[in-house]
């Protein structure tokens, strides 16, 4: 696998590199699935590799791996750690910065259901994030808002519910982060120079808010709080032919 990875990497950012055992009937040996972020990189590096032998005798058979149909109708965001994976490559570390403007705690605004009668069987510590993304060098400025919620088993125990808060502070600034890069558009041209778009399609009624706004924003009567899908990999929903896979900044 770290074999694969360092070969492949050469072609530009990886998303994952799996490897898995054959069937028993296709005899011994593996096979790998690896997901690069472009499309064009993927291709650039199945025609230099196919049939290539890269690090062992035999030589390796590259395809292209591409999901079923339904999957393109579905957008994935990052997660946060892939969107800084991927600003770092494509931006430099210092072609980007994120701050938080607010972290909240707002456990218990959900009125706890007392006009239906009912009691929750479970208590939770939940936390509201904003943060802001700016990309100086090209005039890029984007925010994102998310909500990030931990379980308590037993509310009574002090310990307990300091890990939950830490929990859910760290799941609600690593949402926002990716909610945010999710309205940037990362266009890499062939000559490797990267230009960059705000999405106004991912626009939301918090970036229209002010800072002092976004700072109250328990007291803001209309907010969305529906988090992205992450994509999870699934082996099965894998098919082999010619199309090329693409993801988005803000796709697993």
């Amino acid at each position: 696998q770290h074999c694969l990875f360092l070969a492949f990497c050469k072609f530009g950012p990886l998303y994952s590199v799996r490897t898995h055992r054959n069937a028993a009937v296709a005899g011994p040996g593996y096979y790998a699935v690896i997901k690069f972020y472009s499309a064009g990189d993927a291709s650039r590096a199945q025609r230099a590799c196919n049939g290539q032998r890269l690090f062992q005798k035999s030589a390796l058979k590259v395809c292209v791996c591409t999901k079923q149909k339904g999957f393109q109708q579905r957008v994935f965001a990052l997660n946060s750690s892939k969107c800084q994976e991927l600003a770092n490559h494509y931006l430099g570390f210092n072609g980007w910065s994120s701050r938080i403007i607010t972290l909240q705690n707002v456990s218990g605004f959900d009125g706890e259901n007392e006009e239906l009668g009912e009691t929750l069987q479970k208590r939770s510590v939940k936390y509201l994030c904003a943060v802001e993304v700016s990309l100086p060098n090209h005039g890029v400025h984007t925010r994102g808002v998310a909500l990030g919620e931990a379980d308590l088993e037993n509310s009574e125990d002090p310990l307990e519910i300091v890990t939950a808060s830490r929990r859910a502070q760290k799941l609600a600034v690593g949402k926002a982060l990716s909610s945010a890069f999710q309205k940037i558009l990362l266009v890499v041209l062939e000559n490797g120079k990267v230009a960059v778009e705000y999405n106004s399609t991912q626009e939301e009624p918090t970036d229209s808010l002010t800072e002092e706004e976004l700072k109250g924003l328990v007291q803001v009567n209309e907010l969305s709080l529906e988090q992205p899908d992450f994509e999870e990999e699934v082996l099965s929903d894998l098919t082999f032919g010619e199309e090329l896979p693409s993801w988005v900044m803000p796709s697993n």
